[in-house]
């Protein structure tokens, strides 16, 4: 996992939390592309904690502030995706 602590990340401000969910899909894109499916190229070091990480990132938003750049459909395939490969 990375040195932050999920209450941490939480606590930052918006643009923090949303420069962070953004990294969190890349490291997806990644995984699922060049990153021959290997869990330390993730942020969080492992598959399970970066879905769980970028579900509470998605929820921290209010409503109207929900990225629109990733969806919750999207972060639900990139949890099939990557756990049937784990």
């Amino acid at each position: 996992m990375g040195k932050f602590t999920l209450d941490w990340i939480l606590s930052r401000d918006e643009k923090f939390r949303y420069q962070m969910l953004g990294r969190m899909r890349s490291d997806c894109d990644y995984y699922l592309g060049n990153g021959q499916i290997y869990g330390n190229h993730l942020w969080a070091g492992n598959e399970v904690d970066q879905i769980d990480y970028m579900k509470c990132l998605w929820n921290s938003f209010a409503e109207d502030k929900k990225p629109e750049w990733l969806t919750w459909e999207q972060i639900l395939q990139y949890e099939r995706d990557m756990l049937k490969n784990s």
